[in-house]
């Protein structure tokens, strides 16, 4: 879950720390207080918002630093795989916006800002207005009867699409092979001489290296003899080094007879001596062993050349060039033996199809059994939101043709009103009614949901009174199984509070900022009566936000201990 918020140097926050807890976290404040400050720093962290556009005007810097306690082993695999150290199950995501750059850390590593999307994806889910109008893509839909049949689903979705991907392969590999006579016959001629061509050349792994050595020594032999010349004159002539340091050596060792203080000396030098005229010996050798010959260099010159040849027609090392003759060799066999090549490829096209449509029908069956069992838990949790005469409908209906989810299109529809058709979702419902459907939707789905915080934000739009006391009962039983943040105007919603934050807006010197702190247990009765109340709050409008503050308390408990109740009777079947 996530634990701590920190912002800097975000549009009205100059700096803030926030510690949340578990359960329903409800974050409330006057409208323009900043509320939506927020939620766009947590996006900014998450890396769904730019952090630059964020920024607090004439700041230096802007930072935002979300930190998380999971035990999730999906979460501490992805973080093994990118080599990210991480203690005790806690992962810290931070970004710092500075001198025109964003730098992204994940525990500290900087890390590139795909990165941290997808490891946010793994932590939080936001909902918000525009992630209620993803329920009007039927992608969704397909999604969310996915997810609710998941165990019985298993690893069929992912074999599907890569029985898809291989299918489309081989149907590729198929269309690409079918040429008439005329195109093979010349398709085959070039390969015979291109495979000619390269085994006349008898290549061998490593000769360049060695043929490119040679070809610097000779090519240069003028110039290392010119060098070596010196050398000899420099070090091997009588008043060359290596004569005056045998000079040097009997000199110091008359010396050492007399002084015993000397011998080591002595013996260094004399074993410089030995070693100067192992080198004598080594440079007298190489010259007069050292040949130019004419003929040898134009052989060596030419060899080069014809490899650097092949190398700019069939790769760009010998053992690519060999690797291609094989491969040329390959696409050779299959032109002269053509039918069977085809056969082969229509066979395996047929069993990729084949695999792929008995995969696809055990998801279809799958999603088809399923189905009703989402439509009536949607159904319920819709008329406990107060959609009283509700009709709600997942229709699974195949596709004109398999793709890599399926074969299946699933639709969501709604009936809002007595005597009405159920249609599909996007034709009937408002933005209002689209987020207590997610709610509702989200509230089915928490068993199934592995994401352990989910923050609302403008999930109650355009709702009050009998509907939204529903909608913090949904909010009280999600936060049985999650970390839920919300944000909300509703004394209702508000009143489930496991932890209250207040977000305020102040002014001091002349500088207006954005403000959270948490509420005590009073401060949260005072926060509620100022919602009920507005400007003036009489004892009365206290008295009965302290009253709204104990019947939540009781209505948690009972949400809590009905849901944990009929636990097995709302457990999806196997």
């Amino acid at each position: 879950m996530l634990i701590s918020l920190h912002m800097k140097n975000i549009a009205l926050v100059q700096e803030e720390e926030v510690t949340l807890g578990p359960g329903l976290n409800i974050l409330t404040g006057e409208t323009g207080a900043g509320k939506s400050i927020i939620i766009g720093g947590v996006n900014a962290a998450l890396g769904a918002v730019s952090l630059k556009d964020l920024i607090t005007q004439g700041a230096d810097y802007a930072l935002v630093e979300l930190v998380f306690e999971t035990g999730r082993e999906e979460v501490s695999s992805l973080l093994r795989e990118w080599e990210i150290p991480f203690d005790e199950d806690q992962i810290i995501l931070s970004r710092k916006y500075q001198n025109g750059r964003t730098i992204n850390r994940i525990n500290g590593e900087t890390v590139p800002l795909s990165r941290i999307k997808e490891l946010a994806s793994m932590l939080i889910d936001i909902h918000g207005q525009h992630q209620h109008q993803s329920l009007l893509h039927t992608s969704t839909h397909r999604i969310l009867l996915d997810r609710f049949a998941a165990d019985a689903l298993g690893e069929l979705p992912q074999r599907c699409a890569s029985l898809y991907r291989e299918y489309q392969e081989k149907s590729r590999a198929l269309q690409q092979a079918r040429m008439d006579d005329s195109e093979r016959a010349k398709q085959a001629d070039l390969l015979r001489y291109e495979i000619r061509e390269i085994e006349q050349a008898s290549l061998q792994e490593g000769e360049d290296d060695t043929l490119e050595q040679q070809f610097r020594v000779m090519n240069n032999g003028q110039k290392i003899l010119d060098a070596l010349e010196e050398t000899r004159n420099l070090t091997c002539s009588d008043e060359g080094a290596l004569p005056l340091l045998s000079r040097a050596v009997r000199s110091l060792s008359m010396a050492a007879s007399y002084d015993s203080r000397l011998e080591e000396l002595s013996d260094q030098l004399a074993e410089l001596e030995s070693l100067s005229g192992d080198f004598e010996r080594g440079l007298t050798d190489y010259m007069d062993s050292f040949e130019y010959d004419e003929q040898t260099f134009e052989s060596i010159s030419a060899r080069l050349d014809l490899i650097n040849r092949l190398k700019l027609k069939y790769g760009r090392t010998i053992g690519d060039i060999l690797e291609g003759l094989a491969q040329r060799g390959r696409e050779l066999d299959q032109l002269e033996h053509y039918e069977q090549y085809l056969e082969g490829l229509e066979r395996a096209k047929k069993k990729a199809w084949e695999e792929l449509t008995a995969c696809v029908g055990k998801i279809s069956l799958i999603r088809k059994k399923y189905a009703p069992l989402l439509q009536e838990r949607i159904t319920s949790a819709l008329t406990d939101l107060n959609f009283l005469d509700v009709q709600f409908e997942v229709k699974v209906t195949p596709l004109e043709e398999t793709g890599p989810t399926g074969m299946d299109e699933v639709v969501f529809g709604i009936s809002l009103n007595p005597g009405m058709p159920v249609r599909p979702l996007q034709e009937v419902a408002s933005g209002g009614e689209l987020s207590r459907i997610m709610l509702a939707i989200k509230s089915v789905m928490a068993d199934q949901d592995a994401i352990e915080t989910l923050i609302f934000d403008e999930i109650d739009t355009g709702i009050s009174g009998r509907t939204a006391q529903k909608v913090s009962e949904k909010m009280a039983l999600i936060a049985g199984a999650h970390q839920v943040i919300c944000i909300t105007h509703l004394a209702q919603i508000a009143a489930m509070a496991d932890a209250h934050f207040l977000i305020e807006k102040q002014v001091e010197d002349g500088h207006t900022h954005t403000s959270i702190r948490a509420l005590e247990e009073p401060e949260s009765a005072q926060e509620l009566a100022r919602i009920l109340g507005g400007a003036q709050i009489t004892d009365t409008v206290l008295q009965s936000a302290r009253e709204m503050r104990r019947q939540a308390r009781e209505l948690k408990g009972t949400v809590l201990c009905l849901k944990n109740g009929t636990e097995d009777g709302l457990s999806v079947p196997e």
